[in-house]
């Protein structure tokens, strides 16, 4: 029994992640920040300290990419469900294997590692939300 529930959500699993990833393509916003190449240029700079731990098919990894997008950040996203290495890096450097996760390279090395899409997202708008950045119009 535990054989057929577990492959009745692997199939289940296959048939929506297409349909997941449809719909983040879709529903996906435009940037809703207006920066000056500076400005961006800078954001981009900060965003290299960054890199998102995610499964591709995972809804609050999307919830997250949603936000990324919005904002206009190019962060590094680990596929820690395909990629072994991803995964274990995680495992030793957050503590757990559970996505969204934000990993932050601090100016002097220190990494930290937050988890929880909620929390990630307020962290991606206080820090890029309002650094040159003025709602487009239109």
């Amino acid at each position: 029994m535990r054989v057929l529930i577990r492959y009745f959500f692997r199939t289940l699993r296959l048939l929506l992640t297409p349909l997941m990833l449809l719909a983040e393509k879709l529903s996906t916003p435009k940037a809703a920040v207006n920066r000056s190449a500076e400005a961006q240029a800078e954001v981009d700079r900060q965003c290299r300290s960054l890199a998102l731990y995610q499964f591709r098919a995972c809804p609050f990894c999307v919830k997250v990419r949603k936000e990324m997008a919005r904002l206009d950040l190019s962060i590094e996203l680990r596929d820690a469900q395909l990629d072994p290495d991803h995964r274990q890096a995680l495992l030793e450097g957050g503590g757990r294997v559970k996505v969204p996760c934000l990993r932050i390279e601090q100016a002097d090395g220190s990494v930290d590692w937050l988890y929880e899409s909620d929390a990630i997202n307020a962290w991606l708008r206080e820090r890029f939300g309002t650094l040159e950045a003025e709602p487009q119009q239109g």
